[in-house]
């Protein structure tokens, strides 16, 4: 794993002269924020060693190093999920790639379903923990001692002061946030009622099939983590219906202007 992560790397490096500090992975209609970069190199996944491929409507696949908010960022735009078929180590391999390439903080934004009642769709939800319920950890297996110790503590998994600087600038801005827990699933089915039930019953506010694999990576490596995630669907009592992947990408679109304001500004003043 760590020759590939390093073989990766090198072939990157040698790609772009930006040394990233920002790492940014960009969720399911969520892309927008890559037209507020100044792209300096982009490079099709299908290029980059070890990549896997993006497979899902909403993601495009391509990684982009540039400036964003006098900061040079790598984005991902597309991620990879578990539901592809690809194992918890491929799919948050990219965090280990932009860990080695210099990145101090890692911004992270997703679609999901609400399961707070009290929330709307379309609603804007700044994570503050997240409960896994993947089949596995991303970190089981022989552990790479050169990227962070067996048993890492995750008690902070999201960073308090970016959570806090976001909720000024949605503040400053008129945008509506709420802050809440995150429950990661597998997918690719939406939940059924008592999934929906079960998950708020345990303590989430919104559940979805990203984020937490690669948070988890991330904060293995001492990455301090922001994420973002926009209410696409309520799973709610009285309020679930039919959804579409095309009704999930619409919401987020339309949301996505908010998210990308929030984000920017909050690259900016870090």
């Amino acid at each position: 794993m760590l020759a590939k992560i390093k073989e990766t790397v090198a072939y990157l490096q040698s790609k772009t002269q930006v040394k990233p500090t920002v790492g940014i992975i960009l969720g399911t209609g969520l892309g927008g924020l890559v037209n507020e970069i100044k792209a300096i190199d982009t490079i099709p996944y299908e290029q980059i060693p070890h990549f896997p491929l993006s497979t899902v409507e909403g993601h495009s696949g391509k990684l982009i190093f540039g400036e964003l908010g006098g900061k040079h960022v790598i984005a991902m735009q597309g991620r990879f999920h578990y539901y592809e078929g690809y194992s918890l180590q491929e799919v948050t391999f990219p965090v280990r790639v932009m860990k080695l390439l210099g990145i101090e903080r890692l911004f992270v934004s997703n679609a999901s379903g609400g399961v707070n009642p009290d929330f709307e769709v379309g609603e804007i939800m700044i994570m503050n923990d997240h409960i896994n319920l993947f089949p596995g950890n991303p970190l089981i297996g022989k552990n790479i001692d050169e990227l962070g110790p067996r048993f890492p503590d995750m008690s902070v998994p999201y960073d308090p002061e970016m959570i806090d600087l976001a909720k000024k600038i949605a503040e400053e801005n008129a945008i509506k946030v709420s802050v809440g827990s995150y429950a990661g699933l597998t997918g690719p089915t939406l939940e059924t009622p008592a999934e929906y039930k079960y998950v708020r019953a345990i303590g989430a506010d919104a559940v979805g099939m990203s984020t937490v694999p690669e948070v988890i990576v991330a904060r293995h490596m001492q990455i301090p983590c922001f994420a973002i995630s926009i209410i696409t669907d309520l799973g709610v009592p009285g309020k679930i219906q039919n959804v579409t992947h095309q009704d999930v990408v619409e919401v987020a679109s339309r949301q996505e202007p908010k998210m990308t304001k929030i984000m920017k500004e909050l690259i900016a003043r870090i």
